[in-house]
């Protein structure tokens, strides 16, 4: 078995402690022993673990720590930092090159583990996932979804799919989408405003269909996560017993009971990345956001003061924004980071908290920590991450990227860059 041996780290180990100098050793695919270094870096005598037979990482002061979770993935949505796509939906051959292109810059960017929030096609997530789990394809962790699913779904709109309306048709659509090896589920309880003014607070499926849905997620065994912008869709996706709730935008006092009554199984996720971006964004003159623009700004009013008191009571939210827009394109979601710190107050240790010992909950596995049993996804990163969260921004500061105990980079001095890795590596 191969082992791997960090030593002269930082080590933030997702549990929100402060950094501590040490030494982690990787066997297999797992850490397997954590240790402190009270006589600091780069000590010369008395290795907290022994070196024999290890592949030594100097990381040089570097700092340690898990690999993150996208809780908000849109792996085929087709923009990114390496491709400007205006068109939306893309022809099916194109969807699968993008959607690969998009996992590896997920990858890349330190985000060892996605949570998908909707696809553009039934089954391109599951294809994608099991490419990226048998090793032929480089990317993080998928759960995999599918078409979000919308009863009132225009069906002229590109790509668009009749779903069908009432409690059996939606019966009908999960039991569905575990057959297809679907690993969870998303629900479009309301509207967007961002797309159609005033139309958060519209409810797109009766109190059946939600009833339907989780009654039949749960009998096979897949959950199921919710867009809720309005209050009441927030309030039916928790009747309905969705485990991820993104936006909650208009959530009241009431809501958020509800929401604070399940933290102990539910996930909320604000998707604030995309707002942010919206207002920022400066298109070209043909290209009329004005109206997005003045939609956006009431959520971020709204978000400053849902999201600490979410937090103070106790509900797990997490970082994940909407990316894959032309103007907020994937490869930029460790974006969300900063923007919890600057609009909801996390410290830098909170939000790095969400980010990885949280994103290990959302995806039920042992990651998101530094900690002996868990699994080697882990980030090599050039400076104080629990100082200043921004660094995570620049891949450049990304020295090493590990995925259960393998390196899909690593660029300290004499290592080789890493490529995908080979079928021998994986077996």
């Amino acid at each position: 078995m191969k082992r791997i041996l960090f030593k002269n780290v930082r080590i933030f180990d997702g549990s929100g402690s402060d950094l501590f100098p040490g030494e982690v050793l990787i066997e297999g695919d797992r850490i397997t022993k954590v240790a402190k270094r009270p006589d600091g870096l780069f000590a010369k005598r008395d290795p907290k673990i022994s070196e024999d037979g290890a592949d030594v990482i100097d990381g040089g002061g570097a700092t340690l720590m898990p690999g993150m979770t996208e809780a908000h993935a849109h792996i085929t949505w087709p923009s990114s930092t390496e491709r400007f796509v205006p068109e939306f939906v893309l022809p099916i051959e194109e969807m699968m090159i993008v959607t690969a292109q998009n996992a590896r810059i997920l990858l890349d960017s330190g985000f060892t583990s996605a949570y998908s929030a909707g696809a553009l096609s039934e089954r391109i997530e599951v294809v994608i996932r099991d490419n990226i789990d048998k090793g032929y394809l480089p990317g993080p962790r998928l759960r995999a979804s599918t078409l979000e699913r919308s009863p009132d779904e225009d069906e002229t709109a590109p790509g668009a799919v009749n779903h069908g309306r009432g409690p059996d048709a939606m019966r009908n659509f999960i039991k569905k989408c575990k057959s297809m090896g679907i690993d969870q589920v998303k629900l479009v309880l309301s509207g967007e405003d961002a797309l159609h003014p005033g139309s958060s607070h519209h409810l797109m499926c009766t109190e059946e269909e939600a009833q339907a849905a989780g009654q039949a997620a749960r009998e096979v065994g897949i959950p199921l996560s919710a867009h809720a912008q309005g209050n009441d869709a927030v309030k039916m996706g928790m009747r309905a017993g969705v485990r991820v709730i993104y936006h909650c935008t208009y959530a009241d006092a009431e809501a958020v009971d509800m929401l604070v009554a399940r933290k102990d199984e539910i996930f909320m996720a604000p998707a604030i990345g995309v707002i942010v971006a919206t207002l920022e964004a400066n298109p070209p003159p043909h290209i009329d956001m004005s109206s997005m623009k003045e939609m956006a700004k009431p959520v971020i009013e709204k978000a400053k003061v849902l999201i600490p008191e979410l937090k103070r009571r106790g509900v797990r939210v997490l970082i994940g924004g909407d990316y894959g827009f032309p103007f907020n394109p994937n490869g930029t979601n460790a974006r969300d980071l900063q923007h919890f710190v600057d609009l909801f107050g996390y410290t830098q240790k909170e939000v790095l908290v969400a980010a990885t010992k949280l994103g290990g909950e959302l995806m039920e596995l042992e990651i998101g920590q530094i900690k002996p049993g868990f699994l080697a996804d882990i980030l090599l990163v050039n400076g104080d991450v629990t100082r200043d969260v921004r660094l995570l921004q620049n891949k450049a500061n990304l020295l090493a990227i590990m995925k259960g105990g393998k390196f899909h980079k690593c660029t300290l001095p004499g290592r080789t860059p890493a490529a995908v890795p080979t079928r021998e590596e994986h077996a």
